[in-house]
């Protein structure tokens, strides 16, 4: 039983910066991919980013240039750092598990279905 827990979420300013943070246990960790989704009121669950393995990155148009996705694998974690936020930033943000396809010349991020309780980015003045 795979088990999530996200943390590091906040009330920020617009220009701040969040570095979100992911553990995982349950997974062998370091043969998967991770990503990261966001999920604001009113609206779908959306891809955010994404890391294989190997520690090749995927991102959504949206967020590319501010978000990276690093990962470590002694800790068992998975970071979202987040740069110049934005109100339209404003969600959950949650972490998965996954694997990824090559599709044309990039990657696409397979969740395997496994969720944490999600934390909470809130930017605004």
């Amino acid at each position: 039983q795979v088990q999530l827990v996200e943390s590091g979420g906040g009330l920020v300013q617009p220009g701040g910066s969040l570095r979100l943070s992911c553990v995982v246990s349950g997974s062998i960790f370091s043969a998967r991919g991770m990503g990261w989704y966001r999920q604001a009121p009113g609206n779908q669950r959306e891809f955010v980013a994404s890391i294989t393995r190997d520690g090749e990155t995927n991102y959504a148009d949206s967020v590319a240039g501010r978000f990276t996705i690093p990962r470590d694998n002694a800790k068992n974690t998975v970071y979202l750092q987040i740069g110049n936020l934005k109100p339209e930033d404003t969600a959950v943000y949650y972490c998965s598990v996954g694997s990824h396809l090559r599709v044309g010349s990039s990657w696409r991020f397979i969740g395997d279905g496994y969720w944490g309780q999600g934390t909470q980015v809130t930017v605004s003045s």
